[in-house]
């Protein structure tokens, strides 16, 4: 699918000079990516859209010869044990009050990876390497059928000015395995791309799947702040840059 039109915010564009900061930190979908629903979505409200997406997975990875045979077409079958096993995952507890569990796309396809391969389903190892990398294939597959994304105007040069300006740059971000891949590929589109670790200090990462909770969660922006202190730099002098005000802006200025 194709990203969003952009829509110019009806408001005056305007930011005071920021003494002090050391260090940046990115919020990724919304922000440095356009994203269509202005966030990753793990389904669609349009069950149109989530028919082409996983016709289109069961397609490139030769599922339909593995799944079982029942009435209704497989996407249906595959949409099944699909919101059943992110329903699972959605659900389990953080053992930590106020936390948001995050969805780990890949655990949802190597789960349904293991039912196929159950019965049957062979792949090409040397094309999708172990079942955990052709899990994590399948999901940054799928996700793409599901949302188009482009790089948000001018993000290429937002990043490379704040890393030329000597400032510790980082992430901290609802992300899959998939999702730092998928931003390098964006930003490719609007220029040459610097390697990765000259853009963000690669230690102040902050992605969701790897921490195991998501936005609002406390201790995703806790832990943001303990990669920047590793730097020497405290919380007073991060500047963090994200799209939405109530449920991610609001919790780091308060973290």
């Amino acid at each position: 699918p194709a990203p969003p039109e952009t829509a110019s915010a009806n408001a005056t564009p305007y930011l005071k000079p920021l003494k002090g900061i050391r260090g940046v930190a990115w919020n990724i979908y919304g922000t440095l990516l356009r994203i269509s629903g202005g966030k990753l979505r793990f389904t669609h409200p349009e069950i149109s859209q989530m028919q082409v997406a996983l016709e289109k997975v069961i397609a490139e990875f030769n599922m339909w010869h593995s799944m079982p045979r029942k009435p209704g077409p497989p996407w249906e079958q595959l949409n099944d044990q699909y919101r059943r096993i992110l329903e699972e995952q959605q659900m389990s507890d953080t053992q930590r009050k106020g936390e948001r569990p995050e969805v780990d796309s890949s655990r949802i396809w190597r789960k349904l990876f293991r039912r196929l391969a159950e019965k049957g389903y062979d792949y090409d190892m040397n094309l999708y390497g172990d079942p955990e990398e052709l899990s994590d294939k399948i999901a940054y597959f799928f996700h793409s059928c599901l949302q188009g994304i482009e790089a948000a105007p001018n993000a290429l040069n937002a990043l490379a000015a704040v890393a030329d300006a000597n400032l510790t740059q980082g992430l901290l971000a609802e992300a899959q395995s998939f999702t730092i891949v998928q931003m390098l590929r964006a930003l490719r589109a609007q220029g040459t791309l610097p390697p990765l670790g000259s853009l963000f200090a690669l230690d102040t990462l902050t992605l969701s799947f790897q921490e195991g909770v998501g936005k609002p969660s406390p201790s995703l922006y806790r832990s943001s702040l303990e990669q920047f202190r590793s730097h020497g730099i405290s919380p007073s002098e991060v500047l963090y840059v994200g799209n939405r005000l109530s449920d991610d802006l609001a919790i780091a200025k308060s973290a």
